[in-house]
């Protein structure tokens, strides 16, 4: 029984690796680079985020930088407005060119001097690229599907991986190192079983995480198990005031009212309603929290810049709270540093997966293909 249960799991492991493994690569790859995407954006495309403070400079209110970004490009629709907490950095300013909510013209500016320093077309972005590719392979809703089909197979091929490096009495010790000094073959072999085996725990919760964007009904499951109904849709509330003038600082009093009511360190994103009925989104995500992706959330009125609602994560339901944690899980970035180069490894080792199990699988079928025995007439028996 255990000679064919491990029989089927070497079939399954082998033909489904084999379906899904390229995916499986380029999902793994792009995933490594995505876990310093925070640290690593700013470096990369430096004259988009930095700039040189003045030794005393006073920052611009930013309707101000908002009136000198839609003056610059007529037409286009300011859709949200990201502001970071550090001296150094550019205000970031999202046009809306159409109405595909991804297709933004981003445009920094110095809020000092109140210059357009650079602009970007967002899905052109390096990250948004890379993103692009992880998710979706770049092939829109029809990538998505697949990268969700092979995330899926990806777990099987897993738990056929562990059935079939399972060890027994005599080979106990080699299950565990690698034998780095042996021959190919068996370097190949160990660094795909022994390697896999090490990085198991952590490749399948954020392969199982990363089902939850691929499929709603596993998003729902989530909300189901913590709060006995599915996701329900957030949206920012009604404006109160329709018929009063706007005033001309209003996104400068937003800012400040968001810091003032959020007093911790962090970014600042303000997205500006889709519909005029609707509040402006204030959200602000806490860098000093123990653990990381922590937003709370404040509406504004559109005309005045009063407080309209809170919706702080303390007050969130269970469900929210642990939709909240799974980006941090899938990307490693939960706790920081320790567990996003805990994450680097393991996003670098399962790509390396793929093309140990090809090696190990292309070297088997050599050695089945044998030179064809020669008969002897006289002997009877072939040599």
């Amino acid at each position: 029984m255990a000679s064919a249960g491990k029989t089927i799991a070497s079939k399954l492991h082998l033909w489904l690796g084999l379906g899904s493994g390229l995916v499986v690569f380029v999902v793994a790859l792009t995933g490594s680079l995505l876990v310093f995407e925070e640290e690593l954006e700013p470096v990369i495309n430096a004259q988009f985020h930095a700039i040189t403070p003045p030794a005393n400079g006073q920052l611009l209110p930013i309707d101000q930088l908002i009136a000198t970004a839609t003056t610059k490009f007529p037409g286009k629709k300011v859709s949200r407005i990201e502001i970071e907490p550090y001296r150094e950095r550019t205000v970031v300013i999202g046009l809306k060119q159409s109405k595909n909510p991804k297709d933004l013209l981003s445009v920094a500016l110095n809020p000092y001097t109140g210059k357009i320093v650079a602009t970007r077309q967002e899905q052109e972005a390096f990250y948004s690229v890379v993103l692009q590719l992880h998710r979706y392979l770049c092939l829109g809703e029809t990538g998505k599907i697949i990268t969700g089909i092979s995330c899926s197979l990806f777990l099987i091929i897993m738990l056929t991986g562990l059935i079939l490096w399972w060890p027994n009495r005599k080979n106990k010790q080699q299950r565990f190192t690698i034998k780095w000094g042996a021959s190919s073959k068996r370097l190949t072999w160990d660094l795909h079983a022994i390697f896999g085996f090490y990085v198991l725990p952590f490749v399948f919760l954020i392969a199982s995480t990363g089902l939850i964007w691929s499929y709603k009904w596993v998003n729902n499951l989530l909300f189901y198990a913590f709060d006995g109904k599915p996701q329900t849709k957030r949206e920012a509330p009604l404006n109160p005031t329709s018929t009063t003038p706007s005033h001309t600082d209003v996104y400068q009093t937003v800012y400040a009212k968001t810091n003032k009511l959020l007093p911790y360190t962090g970014p600042v994103t303000i997205i500006l309603p889709e519909k005029d009925s609707l509040s402006i989104t204030s959200s602000k995500k806490n860098d000093e929290a123990t653990i990381s992706n922590i937003v709370d959330f404040l509406y504004f009125d559109t005309k005045t810049g009063d407080l309209v609602k809170k919706r702080l994560y303390a007050d969130e339901t269970r469900g929210f709270k642990a939709r909240r944690l799974v980006f941090p899980i899938h990307t490693g970035s939960l706790l920081g540093w320790p567990t996003k180069l805990i994450a680097l490894f393991v996003a670098l080792t399962t790509a390396s997966l793929p093309g140990t199990g090809f090696l190990i699988w292309w070297n088997k079928r050599k050695k089945t293909k044998k030179p064809a025995k020669i008969s002897s007439h006289k002997s009877g028996m072939l040599y």
